[in-house]
């Protein structure tokens, strides 16, 4: 997408911000997947009462902006000091979705996620479900692009769009899932879980493809 904005400078200077601008907000809220959150969200914390959810979704989302603005601030640095790449985060984070997507199908089978038994505002829902590798790429992605301040502005702008249809929809989450019913919550939950799982195992194909092109490549 970010090629779109460098042919569009090319032949309109007055809108490369706009044109940045909007490819910048729309990407960012559309790799973190705020709805697959929500959804996740609900299945964890369906057992808690509001006061629970108010604080998970309250910490896990300013978490959330301050994780993705650091990785925007910072580009690669933070990768380039620890020696880690995007690929290894990419794995990372696809195991601990499978994890998640694991404890969606069999709630009753553990409780490693479930925020009885532990603070699920970090992990997974700050991340990788919010937070994830592919949400920390796009930030520095389009953060390494920006050739101004208003452009570099807009890639803040994307992360609190994202962040804040996820907090108001987690927020909502409860109500929504009460007009779903029982029956349809067990529909969406194992169909979520399934996305969730496609979502780890994509992350994890993106990884490896990426770390076997790297070594592959001729030196």
């Amino acid at each position: 997408m970010v090629d779109i904005v460098d042919k569009i400078r090319g032949e309109s200077p007055c809108l490369s911000v706009v044109a940045f601008g909007l490819v910048a907000v729309s990407s960012i809220v559309s790799v973190m997947e705020p709805f697959s959150t929500i959804a996740v969200f609900s299945t964890l914390t369906e057992n808690d009462n509001e006061e629970t959810k108010r604080k998970i979704n309250a910490k896990a989302m300013k978490i959330s902006f301050l994780v993705l603005s650091f990785f925007a601030l910072t580009g690669q640095l933070v990768f380039r000091v620890f020696q880690i790449t995007v690929s290894a985060f990419q794995i990372a984070g696809g195991i601990l979705l499978i994890i998640v997507a694991i404890q969606m199908l069999n709630p009753s089978e553990s409780t490693m996620f479930t925020s009885t038994g532990r603070d699920i505002s970090i992990v997974p829902v700050t991340f990788p479900l919010t937070a994830g590798p592919g949400t920390i790429t796009a930030s520095i992605l389009f953060s390494s692009r920006a050739t101004s301040l208003e452009e570099s502005f807009f890639v803040y702008i994307g992360i609190f769009m994202g962040v804040l249809i996820s907090y108001f929809g987690m927020k909502y989450s409860g109500m929504i899932m009460r007009r779903v019913g029982d029956d349809g919550l067990r529909v969406v939950t194992a169909l979520m879980a399934i996305i969730v799982m496609a979502m780890a195992v994509q992350f994890m194909i993106d990884g490896v493809t990426s770390i076997t092109l790297t070594m592959l490549k001729p030196s």
